[in-house]
């Protein structure tokens, strides 16, 4: 009866694997980043597989939105642009999902800035799978409050808690003109759409969340990790409904 048991057990536990992988899969062949290159003035992506992160040129150095998913991608791929990593002087984390903080490590002279409800992910109080929590190489980072402005050399930064893909998804306008969603929407034909369901700690909060961007004075430029960009931030907001 034991043996029956935990074999049921087991097969049960590889189905869920096995549908977990699948559907895995079939949302990440949906994504669309954009490609590694110099999008406009001084905003960088660079495309690591099926997530984009975001770097932003001030004078000599950079601030990066985000990590990336691969650190040898990321460093491969910033070798195309011929940006020096130990230049990235700052890393702004939308959230701590692992296709978003594996690429710390490369940043050596960064300083690593998140949302005070982002650490919720990292110490377990929150978790999107049970038994297991988001993990990152660094833990000496700064955490932001909702609605806070920092200044990293030239560049203002006002920080938008926009929780629900996790509990502290935080998006970045940065000097008044380009937002940096992170996950928290998608982009379909130049319009907001909501986030992916499946890998949403709330759906619902998230989905909230989004009319939080939508009247943002002076945004031009909407950039997702996952779905690209659009220069034209007001036809992109003004049909969004939750």
């Amino acid at each position: 009866m034991v043996l029956i048991v935990i074999g049921s057990l087991v097969v049960l536990c590889l189905l869920v694997a096995v549908g977990f992988v699948f559907k895995f899969k079939s949302e990440t062949k949906k994504m669309q980043p954009t490609e590694t290159w110099n999008i406009v003035d001084n905003i960088y992506a660079i495309k690591n597989d099926f997530v984009n992160m975001y770097l932003i040129k001030d004078s000599s150095q950079y601030i990066a939105i985000d990590a990336g998913k691969d650190l040898e991608i990321v460093s491969a791929e910033l070798k195309k642009l011929n940006i020096d990593a130990e230049k990235i002087v700052a890393v702004l984390l939308t959230h701590t999902d692992g296709d978003h903080v594996a690429a710390l490590p490369l940043f050596k002279n960064a300083k690593i800035y998140l949302s005070k409800q982002e650490e919720l992910m990292l110490t377990g109080e929150k978790q999107k799978i049970p038994f297991i929590s988001n993990k990152m190489s660094r833990k000496d980072y700064i955490l932001l409050e909702d609605k806070q402005t920092i200044y990293i050399g030239n560049v203002k930064i006002f920080g938008i808690l926009t929780e629900g893909h996790t509990s502290g998804c935080m998006c970045y306008q940065v000097n008044e003109k380009y937002l940096f969603t992170g996950d928290m929407l998608s982009l379909n034909n130049g319009k907001l759409g909501t986030s992916v369901k499946f890998f949403d700690l709330d759906h619902t909060t998230s989905n909230k969340s989004i009319s939080k961007i939508t009247k943002l004075p002076n945004v031009e430029y909407i950039f997702t990790s996952h779905f690209g960009y659009t220069n034209d931030y007001k036809n992109a907001v003004k049909d969004w409904k939750e």
